[in-house]
């Protein structure tokens, strides 16, 4: 066995999975025509039974996160702050609907993980009618948490079937309570990463929680200066197979009225991954009004979608950062809108780091800029290139356990 201070540390994605000791990281393609722990096993099995089971911990974004629906009272209150903790829990937001508006809404045909109620003081009383319960009857989803006014539980509980009643995310003076919200849905988002199949088996090797890449990503930020030279203030961009996740500091959100304890948030952009959800990223950029103005900057037609191989992989990886810069810009914001011309920093880690240079990068960055915020702006890009966020937060985790 190892000595009792050392740490494994396994990151499993939707492509590769990562292994982490004092001395080095391993990363390894995935073996899809096999059970992740039969592949991690196969090819990092001597590392393994090195350590115990209490000091092996694993994180994991091969679930790709779960999708939410969220029904409110306003936008700048009970929509806009259900809204910015879901984000933040890892969670992807399909739709909000606007309460009074919900019988012009359709509903979603695909299964929604949870749905959240939100709305109204605890003083408000009646807010809700059959107008919502009829609309949650056509929905097919998993899970409802009512997070509204407090006088209105009673009738919630008894309208909806399994319902979960957390406490009001706004108290009196329409600020953000935000703890109980975010903890059922991390845990929620926990349960699905366990739920897997896959992952189950994992707990055969660690006797700890399997937490979530974005979340143990977002740990790391307030120590990053210690392994990266990162200009403050900055973005980190995480693009990986599934997913694309953004950690951001708070300081860089406009016209931001949530208060709040947290100095980093994240959003994750489940249909932004470049394998399992390649074909999303592709839906992306054909809809994106400058991406072929930036296909003919990067010298390909549009006949790249249609290519494998390793080329039409790196332009889509350029893509994937192009897009989602447009998604917290001014031009095609998805929720946050971030003062990117007071960025210093853009990091990038993940997947990506494995194939594009920093060139190609750099490259990515200088045309957002240019063409969409019409500047002459270049933040620094910086390469994650040996994972040193992820095992850093990873560690920052472990500490705190």
């Amino acid at each position: 066995m190892s000595g009792s201070n050392e740490k494994l540390l396994i990151d499993v994605g939707s492509t590769y999975f990562k292994v982490s000791t004092a001395e080095s990281i391993e990363q390894h393609f995935r073996d899809f025509n096999k059970d992740v722990l039969d592949d991690l096993m196969n090819k990092c099995g001597q590392t393994i039974q090195r350590f115990g089971k209490e000091d092996v911990h694993i994180c994991s974004s091969a679930n790709g996160g779960l999708s939410a629906l969220i029904i409110g009272i306003t936008q700048s209150f009970s929509l806009k702050y259900a809204t910015n903790i879901a984000f933040n829990s890892g969670i992807n937001i399909i739709d909000t609907i606007l309460y009074q508006n919900i019988e012009e809404y359709s509903v979603p045909s695909d299964l929604i993980d949870v749905v959240i109620i939100v709305g109204g003081i605890d003083t408000r009383v009646n807010i809700f009618s059959d107008s919502l319960f009829n609309y949650l009857g056509r929905l097919n989803c998993s899970n409802i948490v009512y997070v509204g006014s407090e006088q209105d539980k009673s009738a919630i509980k008894d309208k909806i079937e399994g319902v979960v009643l957390l406490p009001n995310i706004i108290d009196n003076r329409l600020h953000i309570v935000e703890e109980h919200l975010k903890e059922y849905l991390t845990n929620l988002y926990q349960q699905d990463i366990e739920g897997k199949e896959d992952i189950k088996h994992l707990y055969d090797i660690t006797a700890n929680q399997i937490f979530s890449t974005p979340y143990i990503v977002n740990k790391a930020l307030p120590f990053i200066t210690s392994k990266l030279s990162v200009v403050n203030p900055f973005i980190l961009l995480d693009i990986g197979g599934a997913t694309t996740d953004i950690h951001y500091s708070k300081d860089l959100v406009v016209d931001d009225n949530i208060v709040t304890e947290n100095e980093y948030d994240r959003l994750v952009f489940k249909k932004l991954g470049v394998y399992k959800s390649k074909q999303s990223l592709i839906f992306a950029a054909k809809n994106n009004e400058f991406v072929y103005e930036l296909l003919t900057h990067l010298k390909v037609t549009e006949n790249i979608f249609e290519e494998q191989g390793e080329k039409a992989t790196r332009i889509l990886m350029q893509l994937a950062i192009f897009l989602v810069l447009c998604k917290i810009s001014h031009y095609r914001q998805a929720y946050i809108n971030l003062k990117l011309l007071a960025v210093n920093s853009i990091v990038i880690t993940g997947g990506i780091t494995k194939v594009l240079t920093i060139g190609e990068i750099e490259d990515i960055i200088a045309f957002f800029y240019k063409k969409i915020l019409s500047s002459e702006h270049n933040p620094a890009a910086i390469m994650d290139s040996n994972y040193d966020i992820w095992t850093l937060g990873a560690i920052g985790e472990t500490v705190c356990q």
